[in-house]
């Protein structure tokens, strides 16, 4: 089998690894440049390449002619899409005769589109994992090659989870090859009627409404953690980022008439939601700095808060 990856991120990382070591012919890799506005806390797939001794191009646009040519001219059997970030055109795609297949973040058909780890801690699901797909023209709809689950714990972040996403996706492809290097690619259906379908996230979207359940609010924070850019809230005109939080397991008695929002209780940062639950806030960081905000440096904070409403 001859291969042309489009590939970034940790999943392309790993994908790319098994393709090597099953043996796979990849002709060429189409990856990402990192954007100076990123966080880049993952592996890089054009080192990846190198330390294979793969040709690999930089594509922000699959439709530039000049990656469809250099795709052409790769004679690939296949082409894979591991975490590419753009949608591959069909003209690309129909280059590769035995077909194009994608290694996506989530139990298909649900959570199909944008950021699906984030996506699925965020609504409080309790599994997710990856899934080979083969890629058509609509985004995650071809039918299904092969998936694996993986278990969200009650505390897990949605970094944890990526990370076992990343371990299920190896998995996956490494159990489908054989059969697809042999000429028996399985299908199974994907019933996009019983699935569901995400768009990407954006940064305003961490901000916490303090007046919503607290289950709900603590499934944001996980949703969002770092590494990603992480649940905020704005006091006295400052921003703090919840980095990292837990639902406390017996709840301190509150002085009654707190309003939702950030406390200081006993010498602990407490979150009080609208459905007076709460979550315990183990780390807090201003926004401007990335410095932690400990629970005496945040009550005058919070006084001011309280002083500005008054007024």
């Amino acid at each position: 089998m001859r291969a042309v990856v489009f590939g970034y991120h940790n999943v392309g990382d790993r994908c790319l690894r098994v393709l090597h070591a099953r043996g796979v012919e990849v002709a060429l890799v189409v990856t990402h440049r990192d954007r100076a506005d990123e966080n880049i806390w993952f592996r890089r797939v054009a080192d990846t390449a190198t330390e294979l001794g793969i040709p690999f191009v930089y594509g922000e646009d699959p439709a530039d002619p000049a990656i469809a040519q250099a795709v052409r001219d790769a004679s690939p059997d296949v082409i894979f899409s591991f975490y590419y970030r753009s949608m591959i055109p069909a003209s690309v795609l129909a280059l590769a005769p035995q077909g194009a297949f994608n290694m996506h973040g989530s139990l298909l058909p649900k959570y199909r589109g944008r950021v699906p780890v984030n996506w699925a801690v965020l609504h409080g699901e309790t599994e997710t994992g990856a899934t080979l797909h083969a890629m058509e023209a609509k985004p995650d709809a071809g039918y299904i090659v092969d998936q694996t689950a993986v278990p969200i714990l009650p505390d897990d972040t949605a970094g944890e989870v990526f990370e076992k996403v990343t371990v299920a996706a190896e998995q996956t492809l490494w159990r489908a090859l054989p059969a697809m290097m042999a000429g028996n690619t399985p299908q199974h259906p994907n019933v996009l009627a019983q699935g569901s379908y995400f768009s990407g996230r954006r940064p305003e979207d961490g901000r916490i409404d303090w007046s919503r359940p607290a289950a709900e609010v603590y499934n944001l924070i996980r949703a969002v953690a770092p590494p990603y850019p992480g649940a905020f809230t704005d006091i006295a005109g400052q921003r703090f980022v919840v980095a990292q939080a837990r639902r406390p397991l017996s709840a301190p008695a509150l002085p009654t008439g707190w309003r939702p929002g950030l406390h200081v209780s006993q010498g602990q940062i407490i979150g009080l939601c609208g459905d007076g639950g709460q979550v315990r806030i183990d780390s807090l960081l201003a926004a401007a700095t990335s410095a932690p905000v400990t629970a005496q440096a945040l009550a005058p904070i919070l006084t001011e808060q309280s002083n500005e409403e008054n007024r």
